[in-house]
């Protein structure tokens, strides 16, 4: 990076930094360090929501989900718009009728203290790892820039988290969001016009949409019904609706957010405007990922995105001939590529068939040597998680690479700071407040969620030094998510919808439905979006079946 570029990076983390403590200044109590005093307004909330999804993992890794595979992983988010809809009609009021700091704290009123400590401690377990798991995204982006070690570089981001997280409590961190979430829009559009503007002269914009779709990058959409392929309609609309019911219906983490509106409505808004938006804004991520893409069919990539598994390899013995055929599979995709770019603007649908043909066969032969060289890394090796920051940092203008930096830094800064919000408040309100320090005064519980909030920050440092180890990071943190939402997901759907299910109906219709989801994922190869589906099927299958043979329990909340 370049001296403009570290005073950009270094500008806007003061600015947004400072913005954010200077609106969370008065969190003095526990409501307004848990709740912001329940007076968030509607868009504050909803670009709050937006922003804790946009982390800097939609930034590294969802773009190169697009670049490895597609834009198919936007079918994930279609069951999303019916998920926001639903939660806003039953949730929303639910909660704030109950007026309840936790999602887990409803669970007792309507069950009992066994069942809010299970589930309690399930969230605890799942956004423990999730957050951990959106640590290791920011550290991918120091590596690559300073070439620090990544456990270095995550030590120093979760200490920054962990700093303005105690200090400013919820209300910071929502406020800090909105110019958050406001230049990561700008940054995206940025990205974007120049990957554009990058592309040869006689390679027009339509070009580059054609050669990404003739290569299998536009496939958006995927109508075949296979239950163990992880991004299809069936899969997004289904699972994908169970997995958004759970997240924003169950997960602490969302929940706090709109737990937090002046009013009922309020809230809704905030989640309806994420329904209409969050679509849009995926297919648009994932296009980027597609030019970045077309961009590299002129432009010759690295062997390995990632340089320091790269600088290894070329040690090895082989690794010059692979290199040499990697070159000639680049040059020959890259003949092939403005061949069909020729004949596209041409009549003939025969040439037309050939071009593509040979376009295809050439891209599969280059991934065939890419391949071969990731083979050379130990196993298990993915390098998606660099594609995007290795073209941000070799081709964009100086300035403009301080600018997406420095968005991703406080991306993840802000998703972190939330999800550790979120843990402490669980931590102190169900557990700590609950079950050891039952008669407190306000002053205890509110230091006790500031100490709460640096041992979650430093449990997420800990377990992100294991985020190189799974691959893509937007499939794994879904993928941790999806192991523990159906049963959360499953319970609430008892709670709400299900008066004659009692505490042991719903206690043990949680641990069964884990004990499925498990097991699907040990012993089958179905895509975990269906985990979700068949956690929140079994836990309600199961309540109702163990309260069948019980004495009926009126409910104890609604």
């Amino acid at each position: 990076m370049t001296t403009l570029d570290w005073a950009v990076l270094a500008g806007w983390l003061f600015l947004l930094v400072g913005y954010g403590i200077y609106r969370g200044r008065g969190s003095d109590s526990v409501n307004k360090f848990l709740l912001a005093g329940k007076t968030m307004p509607w868009y504050a909330m909803g670009l709050s929501i937006m922003a804790t999804q946009a982390t800097a993992i939609t930034f590294i890794s969802t773009t190169g989900q697009a670049y490895v595979d597609g834009m198919r992983f936007v079918q994930f988010y279609f069951g999303l718009p019916l998920a926001m809809v639903l939660i806003s009609a039953t949730a929303v009021p639910i909660f704030h009728r109950a007026k309840v700091y936790t999602a887990y704290e409803y669970l007792e009123y309507r069950f009992d203290a066994k069942t809010r400590a299970l589930v309690s401690m399930i969230f605890l377990i799942q956004r423990g790892l999730g957050s951990g798991l959106a640590l290791y995204a920011p550290a991918v982006v120091l590596s690559v820039i300073l070439g620090l070690p990544d456990m270095v570089t995550t030590i120093l981001m979760g200490s920054l988290v962990i700093l303005y997280t105690t200090l400013g409590g919820i209300k910071a961190v929502q406020w800090a969001d909105v110019p958050q979430m406001v230049m990561i829009l700008l940054s995206l559009v940025l990205s974007l016009l120049i990957a554009i503007s990058l592309l040869p002269q006689d390679v027009s914009f339509f070009d580059a949409v054609k050669l990404a779709g003739a290569a299998g990058r536009l496939n958006a959409v995927e109508t075949k019904f296979d239950w163990n392929d992880r991004y299809n309609l069936w899969s997004g609309l289904i699972g994908g609706m169970f997995l958004a019911l759970a997240y924003f219906g169950t997960d602490q983490s969302q929940v706090q957010r709109y737990l937090t509106g002046k009013s009922v409505g309020q809230s809704r808004l905030s989640l309806l405007f994420n329904a209409m938006a969050k679509i849009p804004m995926q297919f648009f991520i994932l296009f980027i990922g597609a030019i970045v893409f077309v961009f590299f069919l002129f432009e010759r990539p690295p062997v390995l995105f990632q340089p320091v598994e790269l600088k290894k390899i070329q040690s090895q013995g082989g690794f010059a001939d692979l290199e040499s055929r990697y070159n000639a599979a680049f040059d020959q995709r890259k003949e092939a590529a403005r061949d069909l770019v020729r004949i596209q603007r041409e009549s003939d649908e025969q040439a037309r068939s050939r071009g593509i043909e040979r376009y295809q066969a050439a891209q599969r032969e280059f991934e065939a040597t890419r391949k071969q060289a990731t083979g050379m890394v130990e196993q298990g090796f993915n390098d998606t998680n660099y594609i995007f920051l290795s073209f941000v940092t070799r081709y964009l203008p100086a300035g403009i690479v301080g600018l997406i930096v420095a968005v991703i830094f406080t991306a993840a800064m802000s998703s972190i700071s939330g999800e550790i919000n979120s843990l402490a408040t669980v931590s102190v309100i169900d557990v700590y407040g609950r079950h050891f320090k039952t008669k407190g005064s306000d002053r205890h519980y509110l230091l006790a969620s500031r100490i709460a909030t640096v041992f979650w920050g430093c449990y997420a440092i800990a377990f992100a030094n294991y985020g190189k180890n799974f691959g893509a990071l937007i499939e794994a943190v879904n993928l941790v998510g999806s192991l523990f939402y159906g049963g959360m997901l499953g319970v609430f759907v008892l709670a709400f919808f299900f008066p004659r299910v009692g505490a042991n109906g719903a206690f043990w219709g949680v641990i069964l439905g884990e004990i499925a989801i498990f097991a699907a994922n040990r012993f089958t190869s179905i895509a975990f979006l269906w985990y979700n589906v068949i956690g929140c099927f079994v836990v309600i299958a199961a309540g109702l079946v163990i309260s069948l043979f019980q004495k009926p329990e009126p409910a104890k909340a609604s």
